[in-house]
Parts: C-alpha cells; sequence; structure tokens
C-alpha cells in the first residue's frame, strides 16, 4: 500500500483555543459536522484535542476547553504511509492523530478516513499465512 497521509487526510482542519467553551466547541462540531477540534496555542502549537466524546454529557456550556481536552495528542508526519497512522491509532487507542509539518497542523486523520481505504477497495489485504509443512520432531 503507498497510500500517503497526504492523500486520505482532511486537509481542512477546524481548530480552537484553550479558553474557547464547550458551547462554542459543540456548535462547531454540529455545524460542520465535525468528531474532533485540535485545541491550538497562541503560535498554533498543538496543546490537545476534544472530541466529540469529550463534549458529552452533562458539561457546564461556558466550561472552557482547557477543562475537557486531552492533553495528549498524538501527531505524525504527512508524508508517512497511512499503515503508521493506523499503527498508531490501534496502539494509543484513539480515533484521531493531527497531521504536521515541520511542527504546523496541516491536517487531520481519523478512523474514519482510514475506512475509506477498505470501502473503496484501495486496501488490499494479504493472504493469511500458511502453516508449516514441517513436522516438529519428538525429543
Amino acid at each position: 500500500m503507498n497510500v500517503k497521509i497526504h492523500d486520505l487526510m482532511q486537509k481542512r482542519v477546524l481548530t480552537l483555543q484553550r479558553h474557547n467553551t464547550v458551547t462554542d466547541a459543540r456548535e462547531l462540531v454540529k455545524k460542520r459536522r465535525l468528531s474532533a477540534l485540535p485545541i491550538v496555542g497562541s503560535d498554533g502549537e498543538v496543546l490537545g484535542i476534544v472530541s466529540t466524546t469529550d463534549l458529552a454529557g452533562e458539561l457546564n456550556e461556558g466550561t472552557p476547553l482547557s477543562k475537557v481536552m486531552t492533553e495528549r495528542v498524538y501527531t505524525i508526519p504527512e508524508y508517512n504511509d497511512v499503515s503508521m497512522a493506523a499503527r498508531v491509532m490501534r496502539r494509543r487507542k484513539v480515533h484521531h492523530v493531527v497531521v504536521t509539518k515541520e511542527k504546523k497542523i496541516v491536517g487531520i486523520i481519523s478512523s474514519f478516513d482510514l475506512l475509506k481505504l477498505v470501502e473503496g477497495h484501495r486496501f488490499v489485504a494479504k493472504p493469511a499465512p500458511s502453516e508449516s509443512r514441517k513436522k516438529k520432531r519428538n525429543t
């Protein structure tokens, strides 16, 4: 598979800042049909991420995103193969990885984006390994 992250990622990334509120995030998620929003600092550096899961439940509408965001954000360079993004998501049990170029956000890729490969038949599964024909020796 030679599909690069750049080919599959969402290039238009909407972000919010730590001081924005739960209301701001919920409105943006609903209006733009998003599942996650990176939280950035004044220089555009990634400080956290807020997903629809983080915004679910009983939260005060005026709560700043700094109180609900996940601070551990996984990033990946845009030139990597999508298999690297899949590996990060699987191992870290996350559904979104922020895509960077020289430490700046250039995209975001989700587990749903990876499913597009399967749905579009752009990914070909390798056949399962066959059983060994060698007989084991008894010692």
